[in-house]
């Protein structure tokens, strides 16, 4: 009952936060490639899942409460391709720690170290952009642009169908002569019942402002939001066949997701009150992120395919037949390692790659 009630007044506390979010934000912010999928597994499965917990360490950076058992020792390597041009990688490490005294009674799957640690620098580089003036002539030069942010990750076994977790953030971004530093947090909840047949995750992510601005404003530097998204994920997956099924709501703390004026229903020159061109089941589909896993017993490989309704209502061309909002992605297990792959379509012409490499450290070593 104690437990119980621990976890009870963590969501709740969660939920408020998310509800102050959406006054505050009001759908704006910075540092948006903090939404981009940072592995080939949360690529695979639609950008984003709050909800599974495997032994993927990849998977704390959508809700820290993920982090696993299997994530002690564990080093991935993760790069992207989405434009040409740029680079978008990662390196992420796990390590458990601590006994698990409150689980010695006749509990079962009592973990070895109940304190699951992961650490993940993630970096983007936009590659060299000429100089030109506002008629589109260069004017000779070049210049970079890059992000930088810097995951560090707790969870805490509760019990063994409970964990919760944070997530400290600090990110870094510099474009030309403009930078800005900020600081950030999550916090999640993980549910699996003891066969792990169902899944539940819950998380907010992103809470923080920048502490230096990319301008100064009246008063000193301009300060703004980062990218606020409260998440819920369900994961189940069937006891007598290798199918997983999982269903991810995303930005819960604000219902309009438009390209434009994101949460706002006024212009934001005149104040009129706009007309929302969007029907009401579009922009309830565009909070879902549905996939499929088709994951055998021994979880020796994966097959994932997933549709994410806001990618395909934002990025489709209405002219041109695409897969805009579809992923699909692999992975196999070989000794002491592991291999992944996605692919989804930005455009028709642009596709974005993702590949991944994960070592057990601690079996290299034996």
């Amino acid at each position: 009952m104690a437990i119980g009630k621990k976890i009870l007044t963590f969501v709740l506390c969660t939920l408020s936060l998310g509800t102050f979010g959406q006054v505050s934000n009001a759908g704006r912010s910075v540092f948006s490639f903090m939404s981009l999928p940072t592995s080939s597994r949360i690529n695979a499965l639609g950008g984003s899942n709050v909800s599974l917990s495997d032994g993927d360490v990849s998977m704390g950076m959508c809700n820290p409460a993920l982090l696993h058992n299997e994530t002690h020792m564990v080093l991935q390597l993760n790069y992207s391709y989405y434009l040409p041009g740029t680079m978008f990688g990662s390196v992420l490490y796990g390590h458990n720690f601590g006994e698990a005294k409150a689980f010695r009674s006749t509990d079962d799957g009592k973990p070895e170290r109940p304190n699951y640690f992961a650490v993940g620098v993630h970096y983007l580089d936009y590659g060299r952009m000429q100089y030109a003036d506002e008629h589109g002539n260069l004017t000779g030069g070049a210049f970079g642009a890059r992000d930088i942010l810097i995951d560090v990750m707790y969870a805490r076994q509760l019990h063994p169908c409970w964990k919760i977790g944070v997530t400290l953030k600090p990110v870094y971004s510099i474009y030309e002569a403009y930078s800005s530093f900020a600081i950030g947090a999550d916090i999640g909840a993980h549910f699996q019942t003891r066969d792990s047949t169902f899944q539940m995750g819950l998380v907010l992510q992103n809470i923080g402002w920048q502490i230096k601005g990319f301008y100064s404003a009246e008063g000193g530097s301009n300060h703004e939001m980062l990218p606020l998204n409260l998440q819920l994920g369900l994961t189940y997956r069937i006891k007598h066949a290798p199918l997983r099924f999982h269903l991810q709501i995303h930005n819960m703390q604000t219902w309009y997701l438009n390209y434009e004026w994101t949460s706002l229903d006024k212009s934001p020159t005149t104040g009129e009150i706009l007309p929302h061109d969007v029907k009401w089941y579009d922009m309830l589909f565009r909070h879902t992120i549905f996939s499929l896993e088709i994951v055998p017993k021994s979880e020796r490989f994966y097959i994932a395919l997933s549709y994410n309704h806001r990618r395909r209502a934002e990025l489709n061309l209405t002219d041109q037949k695409s897969l805009a909002g579809f992923s699909l992605g692999a992975g196999v297990r070989i000794k002491q390692a592991r291999i992944g792959f996605a692919i989804s379509q930005l455009t028709k012409s642009n596709f974005s790659y993702q590949a991944g490499l994960t070592l057990d450290i601690n079996s290299l070593m034996k």
